[in-house]
């Protein structure tokens, strides 16, 4: 399992203004999300660092992100995992974070532009999966794709108030939802968020 205080010396090592447009760089000590544009935040680091601890990636781990966003998150799965599966919806989100993740001499990250809430089945299984936006159910996919002992952090619920839960997955294949404690995200985007429900009402 991995240490938590060895997460929260990379979080102080990691310089999070990195990670911002330059208008919000002078707030980056701040423990609190911050926009990152688009309609996307930036998590605060007390929460990138816990839901890294309960991903708990290991050095040979090859774990799948959706929601790249600014890159943050991703810098803290791919210094801890042999290979990151990064995919965003937001073309220049992307392309921004690629290049922040360049600059940091981050090599073992696979970037893909799209719709991520049905995962990415050309590299599947993973052995641990990140989603770092609010679904409103678990999707299945995402559960196909996880590797037997695969452990997927992900928060659930509705608009206002979901509970981050950590999904686990025996030998067997048996799933096993915990819940950590209410968070708020913003929306996960496609066949499995709340504004593809109200189309369907």
């Amino acid at each position: 399992m991995l240490e938590l205080e060895v997460l929260e010396s990379y979080a102080q090592s990691l310089d999070r203004s990195l990670f911002l447009d330059e208008e919000y760089q002078s707030f980056a000590s701040l423990n609190r999300p911050l926009p990152i544009g688009y309609g996307q935040t930036i998590s605060q680091p007390t929460l990138v660092v816990e839901m890294t601890y309960l991903l708990s990636p290991e050095p040979d781990s090859r774990v799948l992100e959706i929601g790249t966003g600014s890159g943050y998150q991703t810098a803290f799965l791919a210094h801890f995992a042999r290979r990151v599966y990064t995919m965003e919806r937001v073309g220049p989100l992307l392309r921004q974070a690629k290049k922040r993740l360049a600059a940091l001499k981050f090599t073992n990250i696979l970037y893909q532009e799209g719709d991520g809430s049905g995962g990415w089945s050309e590299h599947a299984p993973y052995d641990r999966i990140m989603v770092t936006a609010a679904a409103r159910t678990i999707p299945p996919e995402l559960l196909e794709q996880l590797a037997p002992l695969g452990r997927m952090v992900i928060p659930v619920g509705p608009p206002d108030l979901q509970e981050l839960m950590l999904v686990t997955k025996d030998l067997a294949g048996n799933v096993k939802n915990q819940v950590v404690e209410l968070v708020r995200f913003v929306e996960l985007r496609g066949k499995y968020g709340w504004m593809e429900e109200k189309k369907r009402e």
